[in-house]
């Protein structure tokens, strides 16, 4: 299910399906008089539903990195700084012999920031999902996590790519 509230978004259920319907879907028209720019760069419709986009799939690969001990998968929608932390925590699971698996996430995220020369996105994105520890294929621990999560996104090859990353439990 997608929600729009205002400029801001609500995505239940699982990242990818709703990557796909919001691929598919136009966003709604803005109000008369509606910011529709996060900062001082006008914020087109098209970079809005990619980055949107490229965010969810990012989560999806992310989930799918841990879940599969596979750091490379974050190399199609991570970068830099972020993706060398979070391949550092997968190699550790790794050799932990431990699986990390996010479940049915729900995003509410709102893009904050826009830079001027268009080379940088800030979201900030309150995120809640479960958290399933698995100890060589069987589940040892499991929790509701609520989260408030910072990232910044940059255009790369084809697609916006996460190169900063970080979690505020709440």
């Amino acid at each position: 299910m997608i929600m729009w509230r205002g400029p801001k978004l609500l995505l239940i259920g699982y990242p990818i399906l709703a990557a796909l319907l919001l691929a598919a879907a136009e966003p709604p028209e803005l109000p008369a008089g509606a910011i529709d720019s996060p900062g001082p760069r006008v914020l087109e419709k098209q970079t809005r539903a990619s980055v949107t986009r490229d965010y969810l799939q990012a989560w999806q690969s992310l989930g799918r990195a841990f879940s599969e001990n596979q750091p490379d998968v974050l190399s199609d929608y991570f970068v830099g700084v972020a993706r060398d932390k979070l391949a550092d925590t997968v190699h550790q699971q790794q050799n932990l012999g431990i699986q990390t698996v996010y479940g049915e996430p729900t995003h509410d995220f709102e893009i904050a920031f826009y830079s001027p020369d268009g080379l940088s996105v800030q979201l900030v994105d309150k995120v809640a999902y479960r958290l399933d520890i698995l100890d060589h294929g069987r589940v040892v621990g499991s929790r509701q996590v609520h989260a408030r999560y910072v990232a910044v996104m940059t255009p790369a090859e084809n697609k916006w790519k996460v190169r900063v990353f970080q979690a505020e439990p709440q």
